[in-house]
């Protein structure tokens, strides 16, 4: 598979400056090094109409985005975010340029959320604060500025797993989600498809760098089978918000992304999926760098407003 030639160039960036492996830290250590990583990859962040930082009940940091040019009267659609990471690393500020962004080109609200960290917090924490989170911008829709008839979820990498997660959770409460943006998810934790294979050397992401990451957040193997964890292992999809999943090649999530994908379609659910051949894990988050991530955020985007406007 050919890689994007700003993705070789970013590679060869990255080869030279001789960053040591996610995988050879500590977290935290691993998180300081992740965030010092947003001057080298993400542009400036968009002006937004407004932004504020609160705490929701459980005691879990939210940060809410109101895209620029909206009414400042109406009540708008709202998509919840949760950050990747590995849930491990990540946070507000690291996905501030992103959810900037997805405010302002959807023309919505975003809550984006700090769930809690392993492995200072092992599973399930990350999934109980993220469905916390879902069901708070439901319930008090009124006092966010959010329509509760148009409340979405979305995420990228592990806070893709959330949010796929989260869909399947709110679909068990009677909750109905407009939509839930995949952002190339992880979607089964035994690491079982071929992908995982195929990319293992010389990119942000392998095949060892999750296993670091499965290990800090599970606290046993049998969570690796248990759908809030893997939502692919899931029972049934069927009845979950329609999808828009972004898949990149050279990532060893690609094969379990697009399981998901067609899983989802399988069991009923309207799914459009976006393959970027020449990208890597993490691309949408590496705009200053990457083309590609332009055209990943605005489908992200358009897939929003299509559905809200």
């Amino acid at each position: 598979m050919t890689l994007d030639p700003d993705v070789i160039a970013l590679l060869d960036l990255i080869k030279a400056a001789g960053r040591p492996p996610m995988d050879s830290l500590p977290p935290p250590e691993a998180r300081l090094a992740f965030l010092a990583g947003r001057t080298v990859l993400q542009p400036e962040p968009a002006e937004v109409a407004s932004v504020r930082d609160f705490t929701i009940p459980g005691d879990i940091p939210v940060r809410l985005y109101r895209g620029v040019g909206t009414d400042p009267a109406a009540k708008l659609p709202c998509l919840v975010y949760y950050h990747g990471g590995g849930w491990v690393i990540g946070d507000l500020d690291s996905h501030d340029v992103l959810c900037r962004r997805l405010a302002n080109d959807a023309g919505c609200l975003v809550l984006s959320v700090h769930y809690r960290l392993a492995p200072e917090h092992k599973f399930p924490a990350a999934f109980d604060d993220s469905v916390a989170a879902m069901h708070f911008a439901v319930a008090h829709a009124d006092q966010i500025g959010a329509d509760p008839a148009k409340i979405a979820v979305g995420g990228d990498s592990a806070g893709g797993n959330l949010a796929a997660a989260a869909a399947l959770a709110a679909r068990d409460a009677g909750i109905v989600l407009t939509n839930q943006i995949l952002i190339y998810p992880v979607t089964d934790l035994a690491m079982t498809h071929g992908s995982y294979a195929r990319v293992t050397d010389g990119f942000p992401l392998v095949n060892r760098t999750m296993v670091w990451f499965i290990d800090h957040y599970l606290r046993n193997d049998a969570d690796k089978y248990d759908w809030r964890a893997s939502p692919l292992r899931a029972a049934s999809l069927a009845g979950t918000a329609p999808a828009t999943v972004i898949v990149a090649a050279h990532d060893p999530l690609a094969d379990e992304s697009q399981a998901y994908a067609k899983r989802l379609e399988q069991d009923g659910v309207l799914v459009t999926s976006h393959y970027f051949s020449g990208q890597i894990h993490g691309f949408v988050s590496m705009g200053k760098m990457l083309r590609g991530a332009e055209m990943a955020v605005r489908t992200a985007a358009l897939a929003l407003r299509l559905t809200w406007h």
